[in-house]
């Protein structure tokens, strides 16, 4: 063993490392390898990298590949500012007790290495996840609970694999004022997919939008990778496994319903709206509306005055893309009135809202408007209502209950994945990032919205997809009736001479009155009413 420098070279090693967080790591710590026990720490370039962005900045956030020795790290760098500053209180967050626990074990691990000389003050309280010194410095580390370090006032907070841990929004919520008074924060992870909080901070720290500097270590940044390691690394992991572990990918790492490349390409789709009107000015416009087109206006509708959004999509069911969009918090009854509005804006197209709670007040107010070309799950209601029968709210729209829900999504999901719509919309690809399967059911992640997506599939229900096609309507109802006629040798030809060939050039216009009469007044109706 070495003999302890003298008193002259002490007080310089000391104020050196207490200057010079990396140099105090190298020189004088140590870890505990699985197969080689105790060995000096001895950090890479990336490494001594981040120690200076952690100095120099009080807020970091780090996206990483897996088994870069950060968490060894960010370790080291808790031992050196509990040593050299004075009344610091670390708090480290971990997913799990065992992964807490063995953070102050390095934490301990660390401290029992150095010369004795080193350690200024004594270590006053260490157990399994906490160790405290005499100069009133601490270093504490913790499992995951919505409360957890709430009712401190921290220096430095470290959170290990955050994008992992679960209601971390919550979490960070109550943790972000106990650093108030001048704390710092060091949140690592590797990715979880898109959406949650810790892609929401760490896109907002590469946007420049929060007080977070980022920091993407891929897996190259470690001087001993290169192509071979990682073609080795690869062989049996999937490419969600290597988005997540090795490419630091948002997008391929998550559990999204839409796949990682279809979310790829509707990124590239996105365009800003050439025009926005309406409330707030929240209707996006790509497209104005066509002569001869055809359109159909899906809508999702919330109450108005909570966290649920309502929201319509316009589809040019002529040309199979997105036109315009919607999202807002409007009352229900005031929701219908809108949704008539652009229904007639854009040729009287087929309405749809999702029947729900509040959807009844919209097809109410769309009944109570006039507003004729409404979609009914029933085509005998379709019929009643168009040929003079009592028209209910509570027959109009599209119910999301039972499996309808799944088919609408697994439909829109199929239009996507074949490019049978073009999708334009930055809030639509927001919602998708962070539509995902929780427990077997379809929904988005917890805090987030998904009233855009289930309105587009809503609109991809009412429309199957297929360019230069109408969507499904009243039309194949009074299809369905004359094709019955031309079978029927008592009918054939009954109702030709009364259809005027004009009603037919708009597959969603109402059949004009006339018709209507001369229609009742004929014996084939009453002889084919199983046809409705």
């Amino acid at each position: 063993m070495a003999a302890a420098p003298n008193k002259e070279t002490q007080v310089k090693e000391i104020i050196r490392c207490g200057k010079e967080p990396s140099y105090f790591m190298n020189k004088y710590c140590k870890i505990q390898h699985p197969t080689r026990g105790l060995i000096p720490f001895k950090t890479y370039p990336f490494q001594d990298d981040c120690v200076t962005d952690f100095n120099a900045h009080r807020f970091n956030i780090v996206l990483k590949s897996r088994q870069l020795g950060l968490s060894t790290v960010t370790a080291m760098y808790a031992v050196w500012m509990a040593l050299f500053h004075r009344d610091k209180n670390i708090l480290i967050i971990a997913t799990k007790q065992a992964v807490a626990q063995n953070i102050v074990k390095k934490v301990k691990t660390a401290i029992s290495a150095l010369p004795s000389w080193l350690i200024l003050p004594d270590i006053k309280t260490s157990t399994k996840t906490w160790v405290e010194f005499s100069n009133g410095s601490s270093v504490k580390s913790i499992a995951t609970s919505e409360d957890a370090g709430r009712s401190e006032a921290l220096s430095l907070l470290i959170i290990d694999e955050a994008a992992w841990i679960r209601n971390f929004q919550e979490l960070w919520t109550g943790l972000y004022p106990t650093l108030s008074t001048g704390g710092r924060a060091i949140i690592l992870s590797t990715p979880n997919g898109m959406g949650g909080q810790y892609y929401d901070l760490y896109m907002g720290a590469e946007a420049k939008k929060n007080i977070f500097n980022p920091i993407k270590l891929m897996w190259d940044v470690h001087p001993e990778r290169d192509q071979n390691w990682f073609d080795n690394e690869t062989t049996n992991m999937s490419p969600k496994q290597i988005a997540q572990e090795l490419l630091c990918d948002f997008v391929s790492s998550g559990d999204t319903f839409i796949a990682a490349e279809l979310m790829d390409k509707m990124r590239i789709q996105i365009e800003n709206p050439i025009d926005a009107w309406g409330p707030d000015r929240a209707i996006w416009v790509w497209k104005f509306v066509q002569p001869e087109h055809q359109y159909v206006v899906s809508a999702d509708v919330a109450r108005g005055d909570s966290t649920d959004f309502s929201a319509f999509q316009v589809i040019d069911t002529t040309t199979s893309e997105q036109v315009a969009e919607f999202k807002g918090k409007i009352p229900p009854d005031k929701f219908g009135e809108l949704l008539a509005e652009v229904g007639r804006k854009y040729n009287d197209a087929l309405l749809c809202p999702e029947q729900n709670t509040f959807g009844w007040a919209t097809s109410q107010k769309l009944i109570d408007l006039g507003y004729t070309n409404l979609y009914f799950r029933n085509s005998k209601d379709k019929y009643d209502a168009q040929y003079g029968g009592n028209v209910s709210a509570s027959k109009v729209g599209f119910s999301t209950q039972g499996n309808t829900k799944e088919k609408s999504l697994t439909r829109m999901e199929e239009w996507i994945r074949n490019d049978l719509i073009r999708l334009r919309s930055s809030r639509l690809f927001d919602e998708f990032k962070t539509f995902i399967d929780v427990n077997g059911k379809l929904r988005a992640m917890k805090g987030k919205n998904d009233d855009l997506v289930m309105s587009l599939a809503i609109g991809c229900w009412l429309y199957d997809g297929k360019k230069q096609e109408a969507p499904k309507s009243g039309l194949t109802i009074e299809q369905a009736m004359l094709a019955a006629f031309g079978v029927n040798s008592r009918g054939r030809g009954a109702m030709e001479k009364y259809v005027d060939p004009s009603v037919h050039k708009k597959p969603f216009s109402p059949v004009p009155d006339h018709v209507i009469a001369m229609q009742r007044n004929t014996g084939p109706l009453e002889e084919h009413d199983w046809v409705l």
